[in-house]
């Protein structure tokens, strides 16, 4: 049954209702709403300028409206007054093609078409910062291998357990917070899940961080490589694809010494035939290929990777296979969209079932230690303009994601570039001031 957002707010107390959508860029867009006026917004939405927002729109596009999905609502655990409720995009009483949760929408149906459901869970690694942004937030974390640092762990335990006594309360299931390999850096894990339900907990995962880190006086953030000397921050997504009841995994085959089954390959072929493409999605904006192509860091590992390579349980491949039935895509880094990230690997693996894909050769070696072993492999892109380009020139994962949202992706991503080239750096001043 559809949820009441009235009946919430009255059963819960609370007052106001944050009705939240994320533009194609990842960023969190929301109205803040009174309780007394949910129940129209439920019905009709809430009225947006498309524009105001990194969306392919002009300020002459009629009102956008961000109808909220009940069933995603969530009273925030640090302000039980206010609940936050994902929404999709309509225009004039028309889902918004090149929204993004509209977007893994279709893919969604697209995969239960064909009696599959993905589940996803996502390792969204974060930095703890002071609130200007230039350091790390703990001048004491200074261990060269900081990873699982136990006392690093605990001087950050007003933080890291508040976040994780929320996520428990929700009934999210996390099971692990660490330290992890940057010095400043964290990862907090809970229970995989319908994509659906992951892309909406991802999100709002990302506004709970970063609230309860400016509560206590500090600042998150999940950019890709905001130091140059550290890991950056990734977003491991692991995958596994169930029947349509959501109760057997068709990706696993107890016979297969990976314990992955042909469909469960087939499915990861799509994903290596399509990766340096995915990368425009997974790694979307400038400051990620400063983690996908990362010289060595301080611990000795970047812990990403730089070509299309998969094995075992191994992870110095772009994709591991750590345990049956479920692969690690290690591609994506903290500024992947929640939404856009589950949808490009269902339409990445759809593909590769409906052409009976091979994932390609498998690599067992160190690739830090021993790149030479893998020459043969693709590289991913150097850089976000040959991502774009490469993610462009894919017609069948730009068919499967749609057409309108392609292009609408692919203009933004490209203005958003050349922004980026006609900034004069630091670097261009030092080495080249004085030839």
């Amino acid at each position: 049954m559809t949820k009441d957002l009235a009946a919430f707010a009255k059963e819960k107390g609370v007052k106001y209702f944050m009705i939240s959508f994320t533009d194609l860029f990842g960023a969190q867009r929301a109205k803040l709403v009174p309780a007394a006026a949910i129940a129209d917004m439920q019905k009709e939405g809430a009225g947006f300028a498309g524009f105001a927002a990194w969306l392919d729109m002009t300020p002459a596009h009629p009102d956008l409206f961000a109808v909220p999905d009940p069933s995603s609502v969530i009273q925030l655990p640090w302000k039980k007054d206010v609940a936050w409720v994902a929404a999709d995009c309509f225009m004039e009483e028309k889902p918004v093609a090149q929204a993004p949760r509209n977007t893994l929408l279709r893919l969604v149906d697209a995969a239960a078409k064909k009696g599959l459901r993905v589940k996803t869970g996502v390792e969204a690694e974060y930095f703890l910062i002071l609130p200007d942004g230039s350091e790390i937030s703990d001048p004491r974390d200074t261990a060269v291998k900081p990873c699982y640092d136990q006392q690093a762990v605990m001087r950050r335990y007003d933080v890291i357990s508040e976040i994780c006594d929320y996520m428990l309360e929700l009934g999210w299931g996390p099971y692990q917070n660490d330290h992890e390999d940057a010095n400043g850096q964290f990862e907090m894990n809970w229970e995989f899940d319908d994509v659906l339900k992951t892309a909406d907990k991802h999100s709002f995962f990302k506004f709970m961080v970063k609230s309860v880190a400016e509560k206590h006086g500090l600042r998150a953030t999940f950019m890709p490589k905001p130091f140059s000397h550290l890991t950056g921050n990734g977003c491991h997504c692991h995958v596994s694809v169930w029947d349509k009841k959501g109760k057997e995994n068709v990706f696993a085959d107890k016979k297969d010494e990976l314990g992955l089954s042909k469909d469960g390959m087939h499915f990861l072929g799509g994903i290596m035939s399509h990766a340096r493409a995915l990368a425009a999605i997974t790694n979307p904006t400038v400051n990620s290929y400063k983690r996908i192509n990362a010289a060595g860091t301080l611990s000795g590992a970047t812990w990403a990777p730089n070509s299309v390579t998969w094995s075992g349980n191994n992870r110095t491949h772009m994709v591991r296979v750590p345990g049956p039935g479920r692969f690690e895509l290690r591609l994506p880094d903290g500024a992947a969209n929640p939404y856009l990230l589950q949808a490009v690997v269902i339409a990445a693996g759809l593909d590769g079932l409906a052409a009976k894909a091979d994932p390609g050769k498998r690599y067992d070696h160190d690739m830090y230690a021993e790149p030479a072993l893998a020459a043969d492999a693709p590289k991913l892109p150097l850089n976000l303009l040959d991502a774009i380009r490469t993610f462009e020139a894919d017609k069948g994962l730009t068919a499967a994601m749609g057409k309108e949202f392609s292009a609408a992706y692919v203009k933004l991503k490209t203005g958003e570039w050349n922004s980026y080239t006609s900034h004069l750096t630091e670097w261009e001043r030092e080495t080249t001031l004085d030839i």
